[in-house]
């Protein structure tokens, strides 16, 4: 099964274990667009409006790219700036994509309360509380 990790930049740092679970269980992972380089978005900000802009789209035409070639993808979604289970606009955007292309929606903790909880419901999320044993 092949999954694309998606969460804000913030999280990238507990990815490493959870790619390392999910590889020895055979998976093939897919990582965030910008995991390499976690900096490159306030680096392209720092250029000006138009930059960030022109990046932006890259990263959604990117994410939408590795939707399409996975069968799943699974959403880190932490506490953030005191939001539990935050997700952020571009990784609704990634979720919504998932959904688009029938893709299996796995979200690490629960549905975040707040504006999007009926849509992200709606999305067919499954929530696995930390258990990746659930993915597949």
């Amino acid at each position: 099964m092949k999954v694309f990790i998606i969460s804000s930049a913030s999280f990238y740092d507990r990815i490493p274990p959870i790619k390392e679970y999910l590889e020895k269980k055979g998976f093939e992972l897919v990582m965030p667009n910008t995991y390499e380089n976690p900096t490159l978005e306030k680096e392209i900000l720092e250029q000006g409006h138009e930059a960030h802009v022109e990046l932006e789209k890259k990263l959604f035409k990117m994410s939408e790219d590795k939707i399409k070639s996975v069968d799943a993808v699974l959403c880190l979604n932490y506490e953030k700036r005191g939001i539990k289970n935050y997700i952020g606009g571009a990784t609704f955007i990634e979720i919504y994509e998932a959904f688009k292309n029938n893709k299996k929606i796995y979200l690490y903790h629960d549905i975040p309360e707040g504006m999007l909880y009926d849509e992200l419901s709606g999305f067919n999320s499954i929530v696995i509380n930390e258990n990746l044993d659930l993915i597949g």
